[in-house]
This record gives structure tokens, sequence and C-alpha cells, in this order.
């Protein structure tokens, strides 16, 4: 690998709470030595009249298929849409054929991570819909053990399956401070993982 190792940050956000997870996320990648790049999905829409531009005006980088090729790790995060993923990293996920062909993601570890706008949102739902395609590329899913303190102690968002927030309904609602623990925590065992990876592959 001729680039600086690094664990993708993946996630799409329509208010910015998946966002916070992500950054979140990505500290605790940062902060057992491995680099975080960060990337996002552009939109989809029903009727297609012109091109998203290849570069945003503004935000994450949209992400290409050679950032996931070439990741030692990945964390994926979409809000809840009807107990589901969002429809822009579904499209992104249907386009990934090519990798799944080649093997290119196989043996990497990965984790999950989502937002609702309520407790009773489909959070789990959510984060199991995200592991499937995952699953079929050969990834390593990772989830949150019982030993972080804060999943035990959480009344809003944090499950075993991956880091959650529960944003509110009109999503304005900052992350508590266990639910930003447990996406910093969720971020370590993502890097400390990748990290073992790569080191016995050396």
């Amino acid at each position: 690998m001729t680039t600086t190792p690094y664990v993708l940050v993946l996630y799409y956000s329509q208010y910015g709470t998946t966002k916070q997870l992500a950054y979140a996320i990505a500290q605790g990648i940062e902060d057992v030595g491995i680099t975080a790049r960060i990337r996002t999905v552009p939109k989809v829409a029903t009727e297609i009249t012109t091109a998203s531009p290849a570069i945003p005006d503004e935000g994450d980088l949209y992400c290409t298929m050679a950032d996931l090729k070439d990741c030692v790790g990945l964390a994926l995060g979409s809000p809840t849409h009807f107990g589901n993923m969002a429809a822009p990293m579904k499209y992104f996920w249907d386009s990934t054929v090519t990798l799944w062909l080649a093997g290119n993601l196989q043996n990497k570890p990965a984790c999950v991570f989502t937002s609702t706008g309520s407790m009773h949102g489909g959070q789990e739902s959510t984060l199991i819909s995200m592991m499937l395609p995952l699953l079929h590329h050969g990834m390593m899913v990772l989830g949150l053990p019982y030993a972080e303190p804060a999943l035990n102690r959480t009344n809003r968002g944090g499950t075993p399956y991956g880091a959650t927030h529960v944003s509110g309904a009109d999503h304005d609602e900052p992350m508590s401070k266990d639910e930003r623990m447990l996406a910093v925590a969720q971020g370590k065992r993502l890097g400390l993982t990748a990290r073992a990876l790569l080191n016995a592959s050396l």
C-alpha cells in the first residue's frame, strides 16, 4: 500500500446528526493512532435531470470506489428511514459489485452507526440493514460490547449493534454524554482491530 493506512468513515446525513456521530467515531479511530478518512455520499432523486458535481460545494467529499477499496477498515453510517438505511447509502452500495467480485473488502473490519428522530424509530433494524452488504463483501462486522459502561447506562441512543443517537422530532437534540462516549469507543475498537490486522499482515 503506497498511502498511509486509513479507516474510512462513510456516512449519509440529512440533518447533520449522523454526521456528528461520524466525527465522534473518527475521533476514536484517530485516538488509537490510525488515520480516519471521512466521506459522504450524494443525495439521490426520483427524477434525474442533472448529475451531482463530483466535488460537493461544501462539507465532506463524496466517497469514491478507490476510497472504499483501499481502506483498512470501515465505519458505515446512515439515518434511519423507515427502519432501513437511507436511499443514497443503499444506492452507493448497489454500485459496489466490482469490488465484491474482486473481493477487495474481504477480511477488513467494519462497524455501523445510525441516528433517529425518536426512541423507537428503528435504530437496530437500520444497523442490521447496513451490516448486510458488509457481510456479503466478506467484512468482519464489529459491535459494541457491554464492557462499555455507557451501554448499560444510556437511556437514549447506544446499542450492542453499533453507536446510535436519538436526535428528536426536529433533529436538534445534541448527543448525550453516553451517546458520544459510545461513538468514540466504537471508533477506538474499530481502529485497534484494523491496526492489529494490518500489523499481522506485514
